[in-house]
């Protein structure tokens, strides 16, 4: 249903002419994001550029009922920016992209919810410190983003993930009034955790106006190396392995003989085709000696557990194009197929080698391309359907394959979602791994902070 022009021209007063979009094919644009949804062209798109602005807008949406989509680059990969219907607002949030601070003295940075996850850790790197979230889609995706789903990446495994750099925020309830949360102090217990309570909730209870980020110093010396296996399994079992020696790598990524090809192929990187599996491994410390130790351990342990080769790179360069090939499995895969559905199932480390060999099972059984990468130090995998979603036969094909794979995900004790978030590609199975009281605790929740419900209505929960 269209929005009238009389509100039209109400939020034209509070934002200029130019932040709001109201011509079809200007709207389009914002109808879908990463996930193979279908797309919702929205009723209205505005793009607020300051920060009251930004309040204003929300309490107006918000009084006149319109469902409430936030939106920075719409890189995820679950429809949480997908409207839920057409006949509300997206708020597009990258105009607000303003580093705000850096503190060199107490670590942390204030920032507005539009700044870019690279250029943020470029920023902060530039003053000597360190910000190790690193979520692939970093080169476009928004801080406010990665906190709405908590976004992880290749460092999470010793560094953590986005909200545990989450020392405060400023909030836009439903009314547009600010609310104050957190601090600049290492310490703080004044009141809730709401900081807390909007990392991950996708956009359901409020929007951030910014946020306050803890910043750590960097390590001083670091080792990348590539282990080759023969075997799938044996590649996913050193990972078990490396943990059990009770060292934390601050990488360790698993990437299967599918995707080494895709990649290979696509970037020419010089990835070792022949290999079953690769696991990518980087240790870092404040010591080179320390990290010596360390990269001779690991190397112990991948050559216990099978592997056929490690080779260790000899410097920057080398390093660096290791990572590229790893930060590149996804777009190489993407461009594979017309379509790929990229999941996240998270199992306990110690089941990693388990869910690996279940999805290779489901991939036979439905007659799939499946290509698997992924956090193998977090059990964070990412199997990768490889598909086309007009072929309804091969499709049906990939929607049973995917319950599959959350069901072998829960059968190990997992996760349906490590970092993707839930959005509307998963709500329906928040029952399975939760159960109903928990979603009616969280349905009521939201209401007491939401009471229509208008924030990214249809995500999460339904």
């Amino acid at each position: 249903m269209p929005i009238s022009q009389n509100l039209v021209h109400e939020f034209i007063k509070i934002l200029g002419r130019e932040n709001v979009f109201t011509e079809e094919a200007e709207r389009q644009s914002y109808s879908y994001d990463g996930a193979v949804l279908n797309p919702v062209v929205p009723a209205l798109v505005a793009a607020p550029d300051r920060q009251e602005d930004l309040g204003r807008t929300v309490r107006l949406a918000y009084e006149n009922g319109l469902p409430i989509t936030v939106r920075g680059s719409g890189t995820n990969l679950s429809g949480a920016t997908i409207p839920e219907q057409g006949d509300g607002i997206v708020i597009l949030t990258n105009r607000l992209n303003k580093i705000l601070e850096i503190n060199e003295e107490d670590l942390y940075a204030v920032v507005e919810p539009g700044v870019i996850t690279a250029r943020f850790a470029a920023a902060v790197a530039a003053r000597g410190l360190f910000y190790p979230p690193d979520p692939g889609s970093q080169s476009v995706s928004t801080l406010g983003g990665n906190v709405a789903r908590n976004a992880g990446g290749l460092r999470g495994l010793k560094y953590g993930v986005t909200k545990d750099y989450i020392m405060g925020m400023d909030i836009f309830d439903y009314r547009g009034e600010l609310v104050k949360t957190g601090s600049r102090t290492v310490k703080c217990v004044t009141g809730y955790n709401l900081a807390g309570l909007m990392s991950c909730s996708e956009g359901t209870l409020g929007v951030f106006s910014t946020i306050i980020i803890k910043l750590v110093p960097p390590p001083r010396a670091s080792r990348a190396m590539l282990a080759l296996y023969s075997d799938a399994r044996r590649a996913s079992e050193t990972v078990a392995g490396i943990i059990a020696a009770h060292i934390v790598p601050c990488t360790l990524e698993f990437m299967d003989n599918k995707t080494v090809k895709y990649v290979e192929a696509d970037t020419r990187a010089g990835l070792p085709v022949e290999a079953a599996a690769v696991l990518l491994i980087e240790v870092d410390g404040g010591h080179e000696q320390m990290v010596e130790e360390d990269a001779a351990k690991v190397i112990a342990v991948c050559r216990k557990c099978g592997c056929t080769d490690v080779r260790v790179a000899k410097n920057a360069e080398e390093k660096a194009r290791i990572w590229e090939a790893r930060r590149g499995a996804l777009p190489a895969l993407a461009r594979a197929r017309p379509s790929i559905v990229l999941e996240d199932a998270t199992v306990p480390r110690s089941r990693f080698p388990d869910m690996v060999t279940a999805v290779d099972d489901i991939a036979l059984k439905h007659k799939l391309d499946v290509a698997t990468f992924g956090h193998a130090g977090d059990g964070n995998l990412h199997p990768s359907i490889l598909c086309d979603r007009r072929d309804k036969e091969e499709f049906a094909r990939v929607e049973a394959a995917v319950d599959e794979i959350f069901d072998a995900a829960l059968k190990f004790q997992g996760t349906l979602s490590g970092e993707h978030g839930i959005g509307m590609a998963k709500a329906k199975w928040m029952e399975k791994e939760t159960n109903r009281a928990t979603v009616e605790f969280s349905k009521n929740l939201r209401r007491a902070l939401d009471p229509r419900m208008l924030f990214n209505a249809g995500k999460k929960y339904v």
